[in-house]
């Protein structure tokens, strides 16, 4: 039974879209951490989209907005390239990371 090699072309080695994605994700993630950090500052009001939900809403709705838009021009710009991937996980963590802080109330008290 012959086994089939197939040759490696750059379009099978292009990665550009998953890392847009990853990358993406981190971006979506720290814009919730800023919407949270500049809400708790009193610097932003996010309105409420649901009301039992409150500003909580507004701000995860305009997470996932801005998530979206990173994710699609990401990968308008990336797509059928190689990118270096250690690089976007680095950035990706660094960003839900950030995100994390925060996130955490004890930073929110240093606001004020």
């Amino acid at each position: 039974m012959a086994v089939e090699k197939h040759a490696m072309t750059s379009e099978s080695a292009a990665n550009g879209a998953a890392m847009a994605a990853v990358l993406g994700a981190g971006i979506g993630s720290f814009a919730m951490g800023a919407f949270v950090l500049a809400s708790e500052a009193g610097i932003y009001a996010a309105p409420s989209l649901y009301g039992p939900a409150g500003g909580l809403s507004g701000r995860s709705t305009f997470a996932v907005a801005v998530w979206l838009v990173a994710w699609a021009v990401l990968h308008a710009l990336w797509r059928g390239r190689e990118v270096a991937a250690g690089r976007v996980f680095g950035w990706t963590l660094a960003l839900i990371a950030a995100a994390a802080v925060a996130l955490f109330p004890p930073v929110w008290d240093l606001l004020a």
